[in-house]
């Protein structure tokens, strides 16, 4: 990204940008996806996905308090918690559902990870970084690429890594993962949180559960148990709910 946009003739972020585009990573890529990683190696990638459909709620209390651009109301409270029981759904062994309910570790931290990324782009709204979206995304994405490579380090992950043995397949994924998810995706959201609110930016992640639910079955295996489509119900109805809203003015 950084060099497309060299070619271009944009021209780098400045010292001042570079420290914005670290400190934005450092919620949104180290904790928010080092978090995701670690919790999709414990539970199914479906229910990851749901998890991480609680963005939109934290974000929405993240411009209540950061930015100031958002006002609680009852509706809005009431999407808030229909989006908390989903959670509840899916990590309580007390309602008789039939499928194990999710590890309650993992499902924290999934939750951490959801804040993080929502303290992440309120962050975006705040902090001096490059007026060119594509530049500011492929700087935030190498800041977090230069996080999440430091942690692994500490962590002691390389030691004993080969690349050799990580299957074409693996490959393949990273790779559309990098194009899509990444390149695409990613400097989307950064455009599209300086064109329109945070909140409604934010409900992407009420697709992500119904597209990773439905791929997980048909692609991975995983099932589709009476809790796991429970706590997708819930999540996103509560989007219903704040994206059909009418935004209160604030003074």
């Amino acid at each position: 990204m950084l060099l497309w946009m060299l070619a271009r003739g944009t021209p780098l972020p400045t010292a001042r940008q570079w420290r914005s585009a670290f400190l934005v990573a450092l919620p949104i890529f180290l904790l928010n996806y080092g978090l995701v990683f670690w919790a999709e190696t414990r539970i199914a990638s479906g229910v990851t996905a749901v998890m991480q459909a609680m963005i939109p709620a934290f974000i929405v209390l993240a411009e209540i308090t950061m930015l100031g651009t958002q006002r609680l109301s009852w509706r809005l409270a009431g999407g808030l918690a229909l989006g908390l029981a989903g959670v509840f759904v899916l990590v309580s062994d007390s309602l008789g559902l039939g499928s194990a309910p999710v590890d309650m570790v993992s499902a924290a931290a999934l939750l951490v990870a959801s804040s993080s990324w929502a303290v992440g782009s309120m962050l975006t709204r705040k902090l001096p970084l490059p007026a060119s979206k594509a530049m500011s995304s492929g700087a935030q994405m190498l800041a977090g690429g230069v996080w999440l490579s430091l942690a692994a380090l500490a962590l002691g992950e390389t030691r004993g890594f080969d690349p050799r043995a990580v299957s074409a397949d693996a490959w393949l994924a990273l790779l559309y993962l990098v194009v899509a998810g990444s390149i695409l995706a990613f400097t989307a959201y950064i455009w599209l949180l300086s064109h329109d609110s945070p909140t409604r930016v934010g409900t992407y992640a009420y697709v992500n559960p119904v597209v990773a639910v439905l791929l997980g079955y048909f692609a991975a295996g995983e099932p589709i148990g009476i809790r796991t489509v429970a706590g997708m119900g819930c999540v996103l109805l509560s989007v219903l709910l704040i994206t059909t809203m009418r935004k209160p003015a604030v003074p």
